[in-house]
């Protein structure tokens, strides 16, 4: 029993996945900032071929005239067949990675479909030089509009702002800590279930405002992606110590203590944190791609203003980078501390 114990915890503890890990997260950075966002969007690699495959057909399924409990029952469906497709394309990942490991870079390559970094850049950025410029065109908020799956063509700029702000802290969370803690605690198999996972609650969930077809893919990802979650908004609150107007006490206070509400589907604690940190009122509702309202919560400090300008806009991304840059240095620490647990 004893053996077998050990046997566990040297398969989750594995040192070498740390480094890898850092490796996979400086390569999105550096060729997602280079060649921006795959087909205009901005989230990891694995979610536009999930999406192709099991979004293609769900949206098939997912009907506004059929009953909850038929769609709850389509949606089950689809994400039996999309998770099990996710988990065994993971451990195929692991045996490619095993077979020719090209020096590690094939599981740093294989790690690095599964999140996503630079490209967020990309996007937020051209958003930003386009505002700047009061340049705004569908070219320069379409890659937003789809990684967000929002309709952004009836909405001002004020608007506009708050959802990439909003999806800076949502790709933290969702395409970068949570994947590669998946990735730290079970290897590639998770790293990829978690993907398949976050890709549905993203496609069919409406942020919680599904009538019935995202609930399991929602519940699923709540139960996978809730410790990441509650990691990134500290790490968030962490990056407001050196952000421009940012601030770490009252970001780690708000996202626990704050008076409004912020539901986990909705951004939860990343979203709080980033709001509070930098002083500014997100949330607020939208129309997405299927046409669907999403009523969201208006999360913020009190007096907080929602009409948002591009210096916000430019605070988010410098936040979003540091709070990168702070989950290596993280993940640089485990390396040294595992170090001295084997000495």
């Amino acid at each position: 029993m004893e053996d077998q114990l050990l046997d566990i915890y040297d398969y989750i503890w594995d040192p070498n996945r740390f480094g890898t890990a850092i490796f996979a997260i400086l390569l999105t950075a550096v060729f997602g900032i280079i060649t921006g966002p795959m087909q205009g969007n901005s989230n990891p690699f694995l979610w536009l071929v999930f999406d192709k495959i099991f979004g293609s057909i769900g949206g098939r399924l997912d009907r506004p005239n059929r009953t909850g409990r038929e769609l709850m029952f389509r949606g089950m469906f689809v994400s039996f067949f999309a998770l099990v497709a996710a988990y065994y394309l993971g451990v195929g990942a692991k045996y490619v990675s095993l077979l020719v490991p090209l020096y590690g870079f094939t599981e740093i390559y294989m790690l690095a479909m599964a999140i996503t970094c630079g490209s967020v850049w990309f996007t937020l950025l051209r958003l930003y030089f386009a505002m700047e410029k009061k340049r705004v065109t569908k070219g320069s908020y379409y890659a937003v509009a789809h990684s967000v799956r929002a309709d952004l063509s009836a909405l001002d700029d004020f608007s506009i702002t708050r959802l990439g702000m909003g999806y800076a802290a949502f790709a933290l969370d969702k395409g970068l800590v949570a994947p590669v803690f998946w990735y730290l605690l079970t290897g590639l198999p998770g790293a990829f279930l978690y993907a398949g996972v976050a890709m549905l609650a993203w496609r069919f969930g409406k942020e919680g405002f599904s009538k019935g077809f995202g609930r399991l893919p929602l519940a699923l990802e709540q139960l996978m992606g809730f410790v990441p979650h509650v990691l990134t908004g500290i790490i968030v609150s962490c990056a407001g110590l050196f952000t421009p107007t940012g601030g770490f006490t009252r970001a780690f206070i708000g996202q626990y203590w704050g008076g409004d509400k912020a539901p986990y589907y909705e951004g939860g604690y990343p979203l709080k944190a980033l709001s509070y940190s930098l002083k500014v009122s997100l949330g607020g509702p939208y129309k997405d791609l299927d046409g669907s309202a999403v009523k969201r919560e208006w999360v913020g400090p009190e007096g907080a203003t929602a009409q948002l300008s591009v210096g916000h806009l430019r605070r988010a991304i410098y936040l979003h980078a540091v709070a990168v840059l702070i989950y290596i240095v993280a993940i640089a620490w485990a390396i040294l501390w595992s170090g001295i647990l084997v000495d």
